[in-house]
């Protein structure tokens, strides 16, 4: 198997981040819209959640997807991926019952899972030995989407009207466009494509205990921040009537996620991948607590302090996964964001019927100490940069 180059190639890393920019701007427009659809549509909040177990449910052929792209060469699913998820998201406003609102949902998560299973092995090529500040880059792409799409979809929204939101889509159709033109030449992912020695279902036993803690870990931060991601919007909304401050504070929170992924994920590099995590396992659930408990003022601040440390654990999590020595690493990650989208899937689908019997901050609260158990699975995990 070729070895990795020792230097960090900007100018891909870069490229790979702008299309996980586009592509989550457009998968990100639900939350800021859900309570329209929820008063137009007149679901319950296990409804509203299930929507989140639509776009879940490609995930579970992810592992299908990394088999397939070890093999071939996947570079253009970037440029396809993208143009599925601007079409789908942009059609929600459209969505005349819950059902065609699922299937709009299911069709977007087809997309979703074509970017993600192959993207962050394409960046782990290109970053050389510096796989923390690559997984870096990538996901500010993805957390500084998802900053931007609240302002996008309800400025939208006040601009065309809920059910014009379909206007869009040229938009997002061009920019698919301009991926092409700066991926074509862009040969990342050819020197994978090669017959490997172990197959799928060997590598699946080897790091099969691996997973098992990495199950663990993911659903317990899931329950953390994929309700905040998904329900913050709501929450506020539901408490202050004011549809546009909840979009502010899940700009904020999302915001400062971009700027904690950048940052932490580099810092992995330097201190050690569980040190890390167990920090952002620490703190986070505190900064949930007083945030619940925070004045109205003031709460916007530790919203986005509790952004900036809790996404932190994505670059994390996703270097280590991207370090395991595995002929297969297409399919590891692919495994891996089907662990990803099916925990926070649950763990939304659950914060959602605990919000429908107790509220939204008993809801959170629930989270908050939950959480606290992935202390423990962390201090488990095997990994290479612990010290």
């Amino acid at each position: 198997m070729n070895k990795t180059p020792k230097i960090f190639e900007t100018s891909k890393v870069v490229t790979i981040s702008f299309a996980h920019l586009l592509h989550d701007i457009y998968s990100s427009f639900l939350a800021p819209i859900l309570p329209l659809l929820i008063e137009k549509l007149s679901i319950s909040y296990s409804m509203a959640a299930a929507l989140t177990l639509a776009q879940r449910i490609p995930s579970l052929f992810n592992p299908l997807i990394g088999i397939i792209a070890d093999k071939v060469s996947i570079r253009y699913l970037l440029i396809l991926a993208p143009s599925i998820t601007v079409v789908s998201m942009s059609l929600l406003g459209l969505a005349p019952t819950y059902t065609f609102l699922f299937i709009l949902l299911f069709i977007m998560g087809i997309g979703s899972a074509l970017f993600h299973v192959p993207a962050p092995v394409m960046v782990r090529k290109v970053s050389g030995e510096r796989v923390g500040l690559g997984m870096s880059i990538f996901m500010v792409g993805g957390e500084g989407a998802r900053s931007i799409a609240p302002i996008i979809i309800i400025g939208a929204v006040d601009i065309w009207g809920l059910e014009g939101t379909f206007r869009l889509i040229p938009f997002g159709l061009s920019a698919s466009l301009l991926l092409f033109f700066m991926f074509r030449n862009i040969k990342i992912s050819e020197d994978l494509v090669k017959k490997k020695e172990s197959g799928a279902l060997d590598t699946f036993k080897q790091y099969s205990g691996f997973f098992v803690l990495v199950i663990n870990i993911l659903f317990f931060q899931g329950m953390l921040k994929s309700a905040i991601t998904a329900f913050l919007p709501t929450f506020i909304n539901s408490e202050s009537g004011d549809i546009w401050l909840g979009t502010i504070a899940l700009s904020v929170f999302q915001g400062a996620g971009a700027a904690g992924t950048f940052a932490i994920g580099s810092l992995s590099d330097k201190f050690g991948r569980k040190r890390i995590l167990l920090i952002i396992a620490a703190i986070s659930p505190l900064l949930l607590i007083l945030f619940l408990y925070t004045p109205s003022e003031l709460g916007l601040g530790v919203l986005f302090l509790l952004g900036f440390i809790m996404f932190g654990s994505q670059p994390v999590m996703m270097a280590i996964v991207n370090e395991l020595k595995s002929e297969r690493p297409a399919f590891l990650n692919g495994i891996y964001f089907t662990i990803n989208f099916v925990t926070s899937a649950i763990a939304i689908l659950l914060a959602g019927v605990i919000a429908d019997l107790f509220g939204f901050r008993n809801m959170y609260l629930v989270t908050a100490v939950f959480s606290f158990a992935t202390l423990y699975f962390i201090y488990k995990l095997p990994v290479s940069r612990s010290n």
